[in-house]
């Protein structure tokens, strides 16, 4: 954790108990020949596994110019493909376009299990985003970006490896963290009857690659107020997959189909077979039972949140867990499961704890991060912002 990302938190949290920030050293100046006079453009941003979400807007505004979810993937068109096909007759192509066309390109994810797999492919991801928000290229860039709670240093150096030459300026700040900020309702700080998320929470964030946990106490989280495990939405999709091959040895499901059908269905607790799904193989239709395949991966996910959920419970000062406890968030595309607000709280009641109670942070969760990442960076100072070189 860099000196920088833990002062910019505490001018983002608006918090009686911030942590003040922590006198910084003169940033490096810009390169001979850049422009200091260019408009600013404040981007927050969610590297997800699957999906990217950008919000972008002016430094001297709350208001949202551009919002945006993307797809994580990036498709290389195959030689001899012939003019019309692809959209543009481009070489590359991104997201939504990149999964149209998935027959025609070499398809390639960018991240895995919540951090950068291909730093070549992520590169051209952002200047892909870079054209989104500033199509003349002319504006300074500056993004602050969701990363896995207690990423390693390796992570957060090819996120700026992939990011230099695109933004000017970058803050690497984790990703529950900026989920809370994107929770908390500015308009409703202060009224005696709204219960601040970035106060005292615990926030749990179920992504694709990764789940991330963590103590929001009004101030910028360290390392020990953080728990992030690679058991997220993929590694369910893979359960599931194993478990179907086994009981339908033939049925040559695809992962984008078994993703689907736990979109659709996904829950935890108890069995709620049956559930019989129509799929198409080979030109014929099926029926496959699948309940208890869902429900066994999807628990599988389940336990390990709750005894992530109990180790940083553990950490929390004593005096500040009972109002914790009223104030569990989860957010992310895992908190779309069924039930799953409903059975950890129960879990939790069941383990001892006092009148716990869990919520889901709303049909707004793939936003989250990046609406969190915006406020950060217009809350930011100067002088925290650190330079990004080619």
């Amino acid at each position: 954790m860099s000196p920088t990302d833990t002062a910019v938190a505490s001018t983002t949290t608006h918090a009686p108990n911030a942590a003040p920030a922590k006198a910084q050293s003169t940033p490096t100046p810009p390169p001979l020949g850049r422009r200091t006079d260019r408009k600013t453009i404040l981007l927050g941003l969610d590297l997800g596994t699957n999906k990217c979400c950008l919000i972008a807007g002016g430094p001297d505004s709350t208001d949202i110019a551009i919002a945006k979810i993307v797809p994580s993937v990036v498709g290389y068109v195959k030689p001899g493909i012939i003019n019309g096909i692809i959209p543009g007759n481009a070489d590359v192509i991104f997201g939504e376009d990149a999964l149209k066309n998935r027959l025609h390109v070499n398809l390639v994810h960018a991240l895995a299990d919540g951090v950068i797999a291909h730093l070549d492919a992520t590169r051209d991801l952002m200047r892909h985003m870079r054209r989104i928000i500033d199509p003349a290229g002319n504006s300074e860039i500056r993004a602050v970006i969701g990363v896995p709670a207690n990423a390693p240093q390796e992570a957060r150096d090819n996120v700026r490896r992939a990011v230099a030459g695109v933004f000017d300026r970058v803050l690497l700040i984790p990703e529950p963290f900026l989920a809370a900020l994107g929770v908390r309702d500015d308009a409703r700080i202060g009224q005696s009857n709204y219960v601040d998320p970035v106060t005292n929470a615990l926030f749990i964030d179920i992504g694709a690659g990764t789940t991330d946990l963590c103590l929001v106490q009004g101030y910028f989280p360290t390392a020990d107020d953080q728990v992030s495990f690679a058991f997220a939405g993929d590694a369910i999709d893979h359960a599931m997959l194993e478990s179907i091959n086994q009981l339908y040895p033939d049925c040559g499901l695809s992962r984008l189909k078994v993703r689907e059908i736990k979109e659709q269905h996904a829950y935890v607790g108890a069995s709620r077979k049956p559930i019989d799904l129509k799929v198409v193989l080979g030109g014929k239709a099926r029926n496959l039972e699948l309940g208890d395949v869902i429900g066994s991966a999807c628990n599988q996910l389940l336990d390990r949140v709750i005894d992530a959920a109990r180790r940083l419970i553990a950490r929390a000062a004593s005096d500040s867990v009972e109002q914790l406890l009223q104030n569990i968030i989860v957010t992310g595309g895992g908190s779309q499961i069924r039930g799953l607000d409903t059975e950890l709280q129960k879990r939790l009641l069941a383990d001892g704890y006092e009148n716990p109670k869990v919520r889901l942070a709303g049909q707004d969760y793939q936003r989250y991060v990046a609406l969190g990442g915006i406020k950060a960076a217009r809350a930011a100072r100067e002088h925290q912002w650190q330079y990004v070189l080619d």
